[in-house]
């Protein structure tokens, strides 16, 4: 059976992505998607991008893209959008070259990265979708930056999709611990926050098998469980936070 992998944020962090890609040993006829935000924060995000872009793998464009290609509109720095991006973590990514026709060429690869992948029965996207607007509605800026109002609708956007996103630490989510993936209404967010002190999960979803795989880059350490599992123990921590929340009310 070949399977679908998809792949949460990993700002930087090849090494990290090394190790889980091991874990999931993925085979010749499998496919690897990645949910944006290669780059940013981490030590390596050259190493990344040239990964991702030498084996193949379908990516989606997130923020972090944007904030680049923004800081190099015509192939020269723009200083405002520029500055920006350094502080939004592309001082990492910088350091990262050491010859400025590598960035460009990465740049150019980056420009044509899609907002979306419609896989039928999944919908990839970086950040998710404005659940008032139709699709024809939507803009970059939705599906790259989207948050709040994306995650609070009650109802899923398409009756036959599931949407997969990262852009949104989980933890940042309503009863959600680190490292856990977190799960709504027609989404999932797949972003466990590689790059944050906090997390250092980097996540790996099959889809096809209900798996999930991930490399804490900070730990070094690996783990492996379905996604009933996981569901189940966030399930666990939200129940556990209602009573908690009761007995102290």
């Amino acid at each position: 059976m070949t399977r679908r992998i998809f792949i949460g944020d990993i700002h930087g962090h090849y090494d990290g992505l090394m190790q889980l890609l091991e874990a999931v040993d993925p085979g010749l006829k499998d496919s690897i998607y990645f949910v944006g935000d290669l780059i940013d924060r981490g030590p390596k995000s050259r190493q990344v991008v040239e990964y991702v872009r030498q084996n193949g793998h379908q990516c989606v464009m997130g923020n972090h893209e944007q904030l680049l290609l923004e800081a190099f509109p015509k192939g020269e720095a723009h200083m405002p959008a520029f500055q920006g991006w350094l502080y939004s973590g592309g001082q990492s990514t910088l350091s990262s070259y050491t010859n400025v026709d590598d960035l460009f060429d990465h740049l150019h690869w980056i420009q044509n990265l899609p907002l979306y992948l419609d896989l039928d029965d999944i919908w990839l996207v970086h950040a998710g979708v404005n659940p008032h607007h139709t699709l024809a509605e939507q803009t970059s800026h939705e599906y790259c930056w989207i948050r709040d109002s994306f995650h609070s609708h009650r109802q899923p956007y398409f009756p036959d999709k599931l949407i997969i996103t990262g852009h949104t630490i989980t933890f940042t989510l309503p009863g959600i611990n680190p490292g856990d993936i977190a799960k709504g209404p027609g989404w999932i967010d797949i972003d466990t926050g590689a790059y944050h002190p906090k997390s250092g999960w980097l996540t790996a979803l099959d889809i096809d098998n209900a798996m999930v795989y991930q490399f804490n880059v900070f730990q070094n350490m690996l783990r492996i469980r379905s996604t009933d599992e996981a569901e189940a123990y966030v399930e666990q921590h939200k129940i556990k936070q209602r009573s908690s929340q009761l007995v102290n009310s």
